[in-house]
């Protein structure tokens, strides 16, 4: 008896595996991550658009781009220069991600690389974003490694840089 309950629980299990897997090949969509390459542009509040979707870099927050600095003699724009400084690393090469999730607006989260840098790791070695509260240890390590060098936006007194998401 047992072995007859064991066949139709494993004959369900499949049938409910199969509908997933055709679901999938209907869909093309995947349950785990995402991937998505190509072209990129960075978007004026920092993000990437490729293909039509907008991805926030997993684990980072750039200043936007009406974010000033404060210096002594005049505001100055520091999230252009975040921008201008992602713009010219994924200029002439394809940025690939792998999606981690979603926000409520509908844009991805995703770790992106170009020329076989990590986008977000890239941008906090040079001072141009703060890692979020839960990003990983190495993140922050990053962050707090490019403030102490005074780089990027910590090359110049800041007003106030907010960590938000």
């Amino acid at each position: 008896m047992r072995e007859v309950s064991q066949v139709k629980i494993t004959h369900s299990f499949l049938k409910v595996l199969y509908a997933a897997l055709i679901a999938f090949a209907v869909t093309g969509q995947a349950m785990a991550d995402d991937e998505i390459s190509g072209s990129a542009f960075v978007q004026e509040d920092n993000t990437l658009r490729i293909s039509g979707n907008i991805i926030h870099l997993y684990g980072i927050y750039v200043p936007p781009t009406d974010h000033t600095c404060t210096t002594f003699i005049r505001p100055m724009p520091c999230g252009t220069r975040a921008s201008l400084a992602l713009d010219f690393k994924i200029t002439g090469d394809s940025v690939h991600c792998i999606t981690m999730g979603s926000n409520a607006d509908g844009s991805l989260i995703g770790n992106c690389s170009a020329g076989g840098d990590n986008l977000s790791a890239w941008m906090l070695q040079r001072g141009w974003a703060v890692a979020l509260p839960n990003a990983p240890f190495e993140y922050r390590a990053m962050e707090k490694i490019a403030q102490f060098k005074g780089l990027g936006i910590w090359s110049i007194p800041v007003d106030n840089v907010r960590r938000r998401r």
